[in-house]
């Protein structure tokens, strides 16, 4: 008798695609909706994760395409403290799809930016992304003069590219209600002062998710209708919660969220996809092992083994190779991929003997 399960193909099945074979051998992962060309402009966005995707099309040879380069004169170190050739614009980690829709919003005068500027020892730092310059702005009008720059880079990366990847990070997020914005992390915790009244902690359903990037999507199409969109979900999880949950059920939640809103939206539209970075290295068959010993960050040989699953699916056929060490002019993560999660410094508030916190 005939079903749909008659003749399904071995990956379809768990013991055939996961259960036998050897955890390295789990191919077949993803089947690219679209094409990525080899000289095809790709921009990067997202969480810490995010960042080694671009350095690994650069050493693939593809085009990564960098809107926001920096000024000349400054060391390869220089250009890592400021956040330089880390992602497709000097935005920082952009951890949510709010705080996606956020930028794209202001950067294409959808929406106006606040003129808030926070003062910490004499200098001045944007409260969007308050780790991108760590000695400060010498006056505000430096820090609104530098975000300019910066949402024009936005601008003109959406404009040009053929594809966005953008890598969701968590639900958790801090508002200001004052403000209606969006902030990348708790004021007090990396710089600024917290204010119970004005920053409010809002995890933001699978509902939520979905509306921020449906409405990144419609902007960024409205001035280029040829964009396509890559989506996955880093596999790095909460340094902390603020929900009051245990930190493993916090992240199991919040990467629950991201997967199912990412998926559903991949689901509705052939432009949008998503790329399975988060079970490449969550995924149980693997065992924790592209995790260091924290748990948390993930390893060189886990980044690799990510991106030979999505080289080897955007090149059919052929057998590619680990990504090489990054260009010498591209950015480099020196410290381990925590050195660039602006939450893991609230690891320091972890109640046990406490490390130094990390330098900004």
């Amino acid at each position: 008798m005939q079903h749909p399960y008659t003749h399904l193909p071995a990956r379809s099945f768990w013991r055939t695609a996961v259960a036998e074979p050897d955890p390295a051998d789990i191919d077949g992962l993803w089947t690219p909706k679209f094409t990525i060309g080899q000289d095809d402009p790709v921009v990067t966005a997202g969480s810490c994760f995010a960042a080694h995707i671009g350095r690994a099309l650069l050493a693939e040879g593809m085009h990564w395409y960098d809107a926001e380069l920096p000024p000349p004169g400054l060391t390869a170190a220089q250009q890592a403290a400021r956040g330089y050739r880390r992602f497709s614009f000097r935005t920082g980690n952009i951890y949510t799809a709010a705080a996606l829709r956020q930028w794209v919003a202001w950067a294409l005068e959808e929406e106006k930016p606040p003129e808030e500027v926070w003062e910490e020892g004499g200098v001045f730092h944007d409260p969007y992304r308050p780790t991108v310059e760590p000695d400060g702005h010498a006056s505000p009008d430096d820090v609104l003069r530098a975000r300019a720059v910066t949402l024009d880079a936005v601008r003109t990366a959406l404009g040009r590219a053929d594809v966005l990847v953008f890598t969701l990070g968590l639900t958790e997020a801090w508002h200001d209600v004052r403000t209606g914005t969006v902030l990348p992390v708790c004021p007090g915790t990396v710089r600024g002062t917290y204010d119970p009244g004005r920053h409010v902690l809002h995890n933001h359903t699978v509902d939520r998710v979905l509306r921020d990037l449906t409405d990144v999507l419609a902007m960024a199409r409205g001035v280029n209708s040829r964009l396509r969109t890559v989506l996955t979900v880093s596999p790095v999880p909460l340094t902390a919660t603020a929900t009051g949950r245990h930190a493993l059920v916090a992240t199991s939640h919040s990467k629950s969220v991201l997967r199912a809103a990412a998926g559903q939206l991949a689901d509705a539209s052939d432009d949008v996809d998503y790329f399975p970075s988060y079970e490449i290295v969550t995924g149980f068959p693997y065992r924790a092992a592209f995790y260091e010993p924290n748990l948390r960050t993930v390893t060189p040989d886990g980044v690799a083994f990510v991106m030979r699953h999505f080289f080897r699916a955007v090149r059919p056929g052929t057998d590619t190779a680990p990504p090489a060490p990054a260009p010498a002019h591209s950015t480099p993560v020196t410290g381990g991929e925590d050195h660039w999660c602006d939450d893991a410094v609230l690891d320091y508030y972890a109640p046990r003997s406490r490390p130094v916190p990390p330098a900004r």
